[in-house]
């Protein structure tokens, strides 16, 4: 499945989500959708958990 395909089902659950729903149930299904994403390339292995949690004293960028 391309990237156009699965940006045209995200964007129709988020219509639906607000036009049923309202602004909040936008905002949740939103939010789930950016966290399932994140946590889709995590086990996909493009991301490491490393590289959201930094040691305070570490100045590397």
């Amino acid at each position: 499945m391309n990237l156009a395909v699965i940006g045209l089902f995200a964007g129709m659950a988020l219509g639906f989500a607000g036009y049923f729903g309202g602004f909040g149930a936008f905002l949740l299904v939103a939010a789930l959708g950016a966290v399932g994403f994140v946590v889709g390339r995590f086990l996909e292995g493009d991301l490491e958990a490393g590289e959201f949690f930094r040691v305070r004293g570490d100045r590397r960028r």
